[in-house]
């Protein structure tokens, strides 16, 4: 597929005005959605990865990955030795992509910023590349990934800089650790979320620990 088309079909997501849009946009991009951003130079499950391994023991328990899409990210955590492997994603059509990969011990699909189908305290970690973005989830989704990750837990993310910097996804994290939520371990500083796009835009890489 070409870098236009590629380029149209974030267009489409980042300008999703609902969630059921959002997951129609991604729904018809599942079946070329690995060639198209592995074109690209898509970065940010390369770096959400590092982080966890750097944070997170392989053997610390279950992790979810929220925002799973075709499983990216869980093929590689799988291969590095983590087990126990949960996926979130609001597209059916991503979903069942990751589905055939056979890397999840579970699928769910729920979108962050609306109350998840999990437990208190049931994750060890979660990982959310590529969320936090234009026409995607918002602050308010960090709250009920603090509520399921467990004390100690962290919460590996991806956020655009244009987000972080200008909306209210920063203040949002500082509010939540002044109430000793959590606190900020790690973060990346800015880097081209996707070379090969035209935009150039940029993203960061932050590490909650939860409290």
């Amino acid at each position: 597929m070409s870098d236009e088309s590629t380029g149209n079909h974030l267009d489409q997501v980042y300008s999703s005005g609902s969630i059921d849009e959002l997951a129609d946009g991604y729904d018809q991009w599942a079946k070329t959605y690995d060639q198209d951003m592995g074109a690209g130079g898509y970065r940010h499950p390369s770096i959400c990865l590092a982080l966890l391994a750097r944070h997170v023991d392989p053997g610390a328990g279950s992790i979810l990955d929220a925002g799973a899409g075709t499983g990216l990210i869980g093929e590689w955590m799988r291969i590095v030795g983590y087990k126990d492997l949960v996926a979130l994603d609001a597209s059916g059509g991503m979903l069942e992509v990751a589905r055939g990969k056979n890397v999840y011990d579970e699928l769910h699909r729920g979108f962050l910023g609306e109350p998840l189908p999990f437990a208190d305290d049931r994750f060890a970690a979660v990982v959310c590349a590529g969320v936090f973005t234009l026409g995607h989830a918002g602050p308010e989704g960090l709250d009920e990934l603090l509520r399921i990750v467990r004390n100690g837990g962290s919460i590996v993310l991806t956020v655009k800089d244009k987000l972080y910097s200008e909306g209210a996804f920063r203040a949002h994290v500082e509010s939540l650790c002044k109430d000793g939520r959590c606190k900020m371990i790690e973060d990346t500083g800015s880097y081209i979320s996707i070379p090969g796009e035209s935009s150039q835009s940029t993203s960061r890489a932050i590490v909650l620990q939860v409290l």
